[in-house]
């Protein structure tokens, strides 16, 4: 910045955790960092954070969803959901759940969903919410019965019968009860939702969660199962509590409200059901359960509940940010009812851009008179899941923070990177009835060998922070032997062709050059042609869309220091991502290398000789 420049404006103050980091460098080149923080006392479990805020606050709305011929918001209040978990609690307990009588949950977010995962906790029952996608997608229904075969639950909650018809008919439930919300599953016996919330407490559920201890499971939680089956991931309530303690320490902001979210992020996926839905629990703060999706075509869901919702904290995916920057772009309305009330913004699954950055602060300037702090986590399934966060003011994307307190964090040379691992209260004893997959996922020192990547923002000063290097397993090499780093490199491709596209495939393993496969972000495209109604392949094809490729990968190839990292060619394409294909993850991230090998026939169009019309040549 030079002495010409106006100063930016300031954050927004949040009173950020101090950034007091100890790193021991070992002889191997090995790192190891912790805060000198010491963690904050943690709840002894979740249920207990339910009766606290229903006794403090009882008439605050906790959960909130669109239901009903109007459409309307559905309103459960604190009180209401701890008078009903209770219910629920001893339903669960007169059929006999208990720690190793897990209940499964086939549904998405939903307020029953929330209260029926509350009362399996607390009867001392693991939860188990599946991702719906492996229910209404599939056509084999491989991965929900291997998942049915390793947690043998004993109670099933199904949000609609009929729609989940076909998954019921895969699995094997003799022996289990089954439960539905909405309509009752045809041919198959069923127990309305209704008539277990309605059961008559006795004093077994107090005895119940008195039973709670820290090593309680609290959850079983799937990951995504990019490779092979999913695997069964224990969530103790000391890890969920910890990472709640931890999330809540990074910042000590009182605000004038209990805080709102507006939120999609499926409780299936750790993001959603930890990240999001425990901290909100731990603040006592409204969510309203978005049913949009960061997808063309769904996000309108989310855009109009935000015409009527001012959240305070707002979460997503960079390809859900790319699609709301367009939007608030050309809305003014929306705009200030969006930034009304906002105090922290988030983002996770994947690096947000440089672009998108700066035009998420051109609005928060333009209605807010200060810059919002894009606040960002790191972690996985097996880390409940937040083992770092950027809990400071920075204008850079892509950081993946520091160390939380009680986190210790490993760092493995690995050619220019390191390699991430992770010890700490909040690192999960095991996966499910797996121990040969736990044995594989931790070193000789009891550190979880998590698969990422970072590099340090100054290797001579640790506390400015990491930076995401992508997953170990992404990256490869051309065949001159130079490696390209995919993470770096997407995301940066990415920003360079803003904001025509919002998601893309780094291709050219053992290829003579790297080539895209690209996702447009059909809105903005619309924009930039004029054609608001246009179909996608008419978007695919416009001119003007394609030079906007074209001219901003030129640009970047222009700055790059080496064929690692230029792009020669692009295919914009029309498929968008598939969870049942192993693409997608549940929270939006793309899965690279599954991604390339289902869309290998796309791989050859990148590299056909000569080139087929549809790429898009960006030369010099």
């Amino acid at each position: 910045m030079t002495s010409t420049e106006p100063a930016p404006p300031p954050f927004r103050t949040l009173n950020w955790l101090e950034r007091d980091i100890e790193t021991i460098r070992r002889a191997d080149g090995t790192m190891i960092m912790r805060s000198r923080v010491p963690l904050d006392p943690c709840a002894p479990h979740l249920p207990s954070l339910l009766r606290k805020w229903a006794g403090l606050r009882p008439q605050q709305t906790w959960l909130a969803q669109r239901r009903g011929a109007d459409d309307a918001w559905l309103r459960l209040s604190f009180a209401e959901a701890r008078r009903t978990v209770d219910a629920l609690t001893q339903a669960l307990l007169d059929h006999g759940l208990g720690p190793e009588r897990p209940v499964a949950i086939l549904s998405a977010n939903s307020i029953e969903h929330a209260l029926m995962t509350m009362a399996a906790m607390q009867a001392g029952a693991p939860a188990v919410p599946v991702s719906p996608a492996w229910s209404l997608l599939s056509q084999d229904h491989a991965k929900l019965r291997d998942i049915f075969g390793l947690i043998r639950p004993r109670l099933v909650m199904v949000q609609d019968g009929p729609t989940f018809a076909a998954a019921l008919a895969a699995l094997d439930l003799r022996g289990v009860t089954l439960v539905h919300v909405q309509r009752a599953p045809e041919g198959l016996a069923s127990v309305p939702y209704a008539e277990l919330a309605a059961t008559r407490v006795t004093p077994a559920v107090d005895a119940a969660l008195a039973r709670l201890g820290p090593d309680s499971v609290g959850k079983l939680l799937f990951t995504s199962g990019s490779t092979g089956m999913p695997k069964a991931v224990i969530n103790t309530q000391r890890m969920m509590c910890a990472n709640l303690a931890m999330a809540m320490q990074t910042s000590t902001y009182v605000p004038d409200e209990p805080p709102v979210y507006l939120d999609w992020l499926p409780w299936n996926h750790t993001m959603g059901g930890n990240a999001t839905f425990n901290l909100l629990l731990g603040q006592g703060g409204t969510l309203y359960i978005d049913e949009g999706r960061p997808v063309p075509g769904q996000f309108d869901t989310t855009l109009r509940n935000l015409r009527e919702i001012s959240p305070t904290t707002f979460s997503n995916v960079p390809a859900g940010y790319a699609m709301l920057a367009s939007a608030l772009e050309h809305d003014d309305d929306l705009a200030r009812r969006f930034f009304a009330r906002m105090n922290l913004l988030s983002y996770g699954g994947a690096t947000l851009s440089d672009d998108l950055y700066r035009r998420m602060q051109a609005l928060a300037v333009r209605y807010t008179g200060r810059r919002i702090v894009f606040f960002t986590g790191w972690g996985a399934t097996e880390t409940a899941p937040t083992a770092t966060s950027t809990y400071w003011e920075t204008e850079r994307v892509g950081l993946i923070g520091l160390p939380h307190p009680g986190v210790e964090l490993k760092l493995v040379p690995a050619g220019p990177k390191y390699e991430l691992r992770l010890r700490g209260c909040i690192v999960t004893p095991g996966y499910h009835r797996q121990p040969e997959l736990t044995a594989a996922a931790f070193d000789d020192e009891g550190f979880y060998k998590i698969g990422d990547a970072a590099v340090f923002v100054d290797p001579e000063d640790p506390s400015q922070g990491l930076i995401f290097a992508g997953r170990v397993v992404e990256d490869f090499k051309l065949d001159t032997g130079t490696f390209v780093h995919v993470g770096t490199l997407r995301v940066a491709a990415i920003a360079a062709a803003s904001p025509v596209i919002h998601d893309a495939l780094v291709a050219g393993q053992d290829r003579a050059y790297v080539a895209l496969l690209a996702w447009p972000n059909l809105l903005a495209c619309r924009q930039l042609a004029g054609k608001p109604e246009a179909t996608a392949d008419e978007l695919l094809n416009h001119p003007a869309v394609r030079q906007r490729v074209r001219d901003g990968l030129r640009e970047h190839n222009a700055r790059a220091t080496g064929g690692s990292q230029r792009i020669e060619r692009v295919l914009l394409m029309r498929e968008p991502p598939s969870i049942d294909g192993n693409e997608l993850t549940d929270k939006g991230y793309i899965n690279q290398r599954a991604a390339l090998h289902r869309r290998a026939a796309l791989v050859q169009q990148l590299y056909a000789e000569p080139p087929d019309r549809e790429l898009i040549i960006i030369g010099e």
